[in-house]
């Protein structure tokens, strides 16, 4: 097992793989900005090291502050959470020439599957269905204009390096096409450092269909079913549920085995997600990308399917076989995760930063709170706005419901606004509760309710 594990993340994550490491008896490292020196993770962990000023580019984004953090403190293991370096191929390069373990997958294996236009061709390859489009990277607009009218409108302009929603742009009309891959390419370069970009036919309204993905160095490769994001605003997700709504047994399993022949056919280790785009029909599937890391969203998976994918990456980094219990994994019961921002959402989902003065979370059965925040504390303006996740969890989808209601009418926050208010609107709506959801449900109810504002 690992002697010690530096934790290259904050907030919520860092917390979260703390405690794992806490279970496992194996001691962990904070590292933090001076915007962070007050955070949970920070207080919990047993050494903390401050590794720069607020702004991400000048801490988390700094390998080699990270490396000598844990040099310093003697740590022979680095998780990366999620976001910031979790995904870095050269990060993970230079973990190894450190003899620091990376918790996570091989370098060759991130930038294999980190470049989306790459991780398309190798899905095609694994004969993993693809939605049609171009042929590697667009050599320019012009080129990307030609292919679109070829294939037929809409098509989805992305960029290979983009994530998060950034670097995408939806492309409904000939005319709008040149300045539509103009702002993606551009998105990219200042984000990501790359404006390639491909092109891919748009599929419309579908559900945004997540597997979860399991690998040792044992030979066991697993998939632990199915998580649905299409709850979500501008590419950002604000509630996912486990298991879809809209995914019947025969479709989980083809999509099940797909995951499994990709993860297992390019040698993958560790977690990682792979994302699928699934036709109103739920009868039709497309791989979009795989996120070579932990998501944001794998408590409901933690609950529906009864592991810890924390533990278990520690332990497959280890070069321990996954669990038997993760390897015989079952499904019982319906989770939801509402992701809990520090947003205004009646003012166009501004950031809300500042000072929390009262924080009082939600409790009961089948109610889980991931978080770092507390009363007192200061919401900083230089990170993701978001602050906590709620998951609850039901014997059926409409327990889960019903309790998810009721655990966002007990959580009480003042000092900022947060997108609770929004959350409860979308649970008690009709069409939650009945699965008649995609992704453009979010973007298409906001638009009606100010026309409404507006008559």
């Amino acid at each position: 097992m690992l002697k010690k594990v530096l934790v290259a993340n904050r907030g919520e994550i860092a917390l979260r793989v703390i405690r794992a490491c806490r279970e496992l008896g194996i001691p962990s490292v904070a590292v933090y900005s001076e915007a962070d020196v007050d955070s949970m993770h920070v207080q919990l962990a047993d050494e903390a090291v401050c590794i720069g000023s607020g702004a991400s580019k000048d801490s988390y984004l700094l390998p080699d502050r990270i490396i000598a953090a844990a040099e310093i403190t003697e740590a022979d293991a680095i998780h990366p959470g999620y976001g910031f370096l979790s995904e870095n191929a050269r990060f993970v390069e230079i973990c190894q020439s450190c003899d620091i373990k990376f918790i996570g997958p091989k370098a060759e294996t991130i930038t294999m599957m980190g470049d989306k236009n790459t991780a398309r061709s190798t899905a095609l390859k694994s004969g993993v269905p693809v939605t049609p489009g171009s042929e590697g990277i667009l050599e320019s607009a012009e080129h990307g204009l030609e292919l679109a009218i070829e294939m037929g409108f809409p098509v989805m302009i992305k960029a290979t390096a983009g994530g998060g929603g950034r670097g995408m742009r939806p492309c409904y009309e000939e005319d709008e096409f040149i300045s539509l891959y103009n702002a993606a390419s551009q998105e990219a370069i200042a984000c990501f450092g790359n404006g390639e970009c491909y092109l891919e036919k748009l599929v419309l309204n579908p559900h945004h269909i997540e597997f979860q993905v399991m690998a040792d160095t044992h030979g066991n490769f697993i998939h632990l079913n199915e998580r649905d994001c299409s709850m979500q605003r501008r590419n950002q997700k604000i509630i996912e549920e486990c298991p879809s709504p809209l995914i019947s047994d025969e479709m989980r399993k083809r999509m099940g085995d797909a995951s499994v022949k990709l993860i297992s056919e390019i040698g993958y280790e560790n977690a990682g997600t792979i994302e699928y785009l699934v036709d109103s029909s739920g009868e039709n599937f497309y791989f979009m990308e795989m996120n070579t890391r932990i998501q944001v969203e794998h408590p409901i998976t933690e609950e529906v399917m009864g592991c810890e994918l924390i533990k278990e990456q520690i332990r497959v980094a280890s070069g321990e076989p996954l669990s038997d219990h993760v390897l015989n994994a079952h499904s019982r019961g319906h989770s939801i995760e509402c992701r809990i921002n520090a947003e205004d959402p009646y003012n166009n989902f501004a950031p809300s930063p500042g000072k929390i003065d009262l924080w009082f979370a939600p409790g009961g059965k089948g109610v889980r709170v991931d978080t770092h925040v507390y009363s007192g504390y200061s919401v900083p303006p230089y990170y993701d706005s978001m602050i906590a996740k709620l998951i609850c969890t039901g014997a059926t989808r409409e327990i889960a419901i019903t309790r998810m209601n009721r655990a966002l009418q007990e959580f009480m926050v003042t000092g900022i606004k947060t997108t609770i208010p929004f959350q409860i609107e979308i649970i008690n709506h009709p069409d939650f509760k009945s699965g008649n959801y995609n992704i453009a449900w979010v973007g298409d109810y906001l638009e009606e309710r100010m026309r409404e504002i507006e008559k």
